[in-house]
């Protein structure tokens, strides 16, 4: 069985629904499984530790899920073009994980939602993969043998998947975006696992 770790930042929730969607194309592929986990939130100022589990959605993420995985779906919201806070400062806390070469080789793949069309999208898709390649890690995007990459009026991109969430959050993911999510995530698990064959 491949663990295909699911890895997401998410505020208001987009993101967290594209992990899913990604962790489904995921379990299409024989032999695959979907690990949902999440970062916890950071605040300049921390008055209480955070607890161990989160009020809601996937449980945090363990130093053990990044050894145990067969590959790495990674997203977050855009922040100015770039990844959340948040998740930028979990990366950052892989220095052993980079020295060991915990992740190098493993298939990786890349996923965002933005308020607005051209709200950073692939800039922050960008931004997630420039660390997952000093890790060493495989970078995979969605190619244009995909139907909805050239149909989609939304989100979507050569880079990842990716959803435009609108000025207020309040739209729902297309069905061009939910494809494109799913399409990645199958995508992973078959790259890790024929990574993983004799």
């Amino acid at each position: 069985m491949n663990d295909i770790l699911v890895l997401y930042y998410s505020r208001n929730g987009h993101t967290a629904q594209l992990a899913r969607l990604i962790a489904r194309g995921v379990e299409e592929v024989p032999g695959a499984r979907a690990r949902l986990r999440q970062v916890p939130p950071v605040a300049p100022v921390t008055e209480q530790a955070q607890p161990p589990e989160p009020e809601e959605g996937a449980p945090y993420v363990t130093r053990q899920d990044l050894h145990e995985c067969s590959g790495l779906a990674l997203g977050s919201p855009t922040r100015f073009g770039n990844m959340a806070a948040p998740l930028k400062h979990f990366l950052d806390g892989t220095g052993a994980e980079w020295a060991s070469g915990t992740l190098a080789g493993k298939p990786a793949a890349v996923f965002t939602a933005t308020s607005t069309m051209h709200g950073g999208q692939e800039s922050t898709l960008l931004s997630m993969a420039l660390p997952l390649l000093h890790h060493g890690m495989l970078l995979l995007g969605l190619p244009y043998t995909e139907p909805a990459l050239t149909s989609t009026l939304s989100g979507g991109t050569p880079y990842g998947a990716s959803h435009v969430a609108g000025p207020k959050g309040d739209n729902a993911i297309t069905e061009h975006e939910r494809e494109l999510a799913r399409a990645l995530g199958r995508r992973l698990a078959d790259a890790a696992r024929k990574l993983a064959a004799p």
